[in-house]
């Protein structure tokens, strides 16, 4: 089998045990019959009547895929990564312990190649093109095919739209609309516009008659604004004794600042050159 065809096989998601075609999951595939001919009923005697099949899903809803499938015995131990595959038995029927079917599960995003396919076999000579030996469990043959396989595209969930949106729409108008006359006495109703806007121009407003219908209604929207009291300067009649004080500011130059406070050190100087006198004994 080509590359491509083997692109084009969804990989396998689970492998599980279960009793019979009733025990079996709704999205899972029973083996019921092998490759040869014989029935697929796994049986740990002659003397018992009932069964078990193995069974596949290839479900990608939790995004994992069968990367890789092992035949166990009971005296090893099972190795990391790797887990027991399920199990949808009747009450009555147990699996057997001797040699266990083992899986590794990995996320569909991590790996390029995993498990397309498995079949059985009931003669160990017989052997299936294209699919790799895995082990032989109570007298039937395991076979596994690997291969790449590409990840199907996500279906986009639909998004809730919310009541106020169900107005707008985005489809484009067949013909442009007339123009408005200059003279604007009543604002749209559409245009949602608060007290601190009300100075607008019509023009302004024309222009953003697309965009101020999406506008959301804030908590400020409405409260008007003013100074408090305290720093109206105009309210006070200080404005003009400020502007007087400030024209009397004199900007120095490095010059005048370095004349000003410019200063010698010399008292320092001649008190640190005087000769501490001696002590006649």
């Amino acid at each position: 089998m080509s590359l491509n065809v083997q692109g084009k096989v969804p990989p396998l998601t689970a492998v599980a045990w279960t009793s019979n075609a009733g025990s079996c999951p709704k999205d899972f595939t029973l083996i019921n019959i092998t490759e040869d001919g014989s029935a697929a009923n796994f049986t740990r005697s002659f003397a018992m009547k009932s069964g078990y099949y193995l069974c596949y899903s290839k479900d990608l809803k939790d995004g994992m895929v069968v990367s890789d499938i092992q035949i166990l015995s009971d005296k090893d131990s099972i190795p990391h990564g790797y887990s027991y595959i399920t199990e949808f038995l009747d009450p009555k029927t147990t699996v057997s312990k001797k040699k266990r079917v083992i899986v590794r599960r990995s996320p569909v995003a991590s790996v390029e190649s995993a498990v397309l396919d498995i079949k059985l076999t009931a003669k160990s000579k017989m052997l299936l093109q294209q699919y790799t030996y895995v082990g032989d469990i109570n007298g039937y043959v395991l076979w596994c095919r690997k291969g790449h396989f590409t990840s199907p595209v996500p279906k986009a969930k639909p998004r809730s739209v919310s009541l106020e949106l169900h107005s707008i729409s985005l489809d484009e108008p067949s013909a442009p609309p007339p123009p408005r006359s200059r003279n604007l006495s009543p604002i749209p109703q559409q245009i949602r516009i608060s007290q601190r806007r009300h100075s607008l121009q019509v023009a302004d407003v024309r222009d953003t008659f697309a965009d101020s219908s999406l506008q959301a209604v804030t908590a400020l929207d409405g409260v008007p604004f003013s100074l408090h009291p305290d720093f109206d300067l105009q309210a006070h009649g200080m404005a003009l004794q400020l502007n007087s004080q400030l024209n009397n500011i004199r900007i120095k130059s490095i010059k005048d600042i370095e004349n000003e406070y410019n200063y010698t050190f010399a008292v320092e100087e001649s008190a640190a050159k005087r000769i501490c006198p001696s002590v006649s004994t």
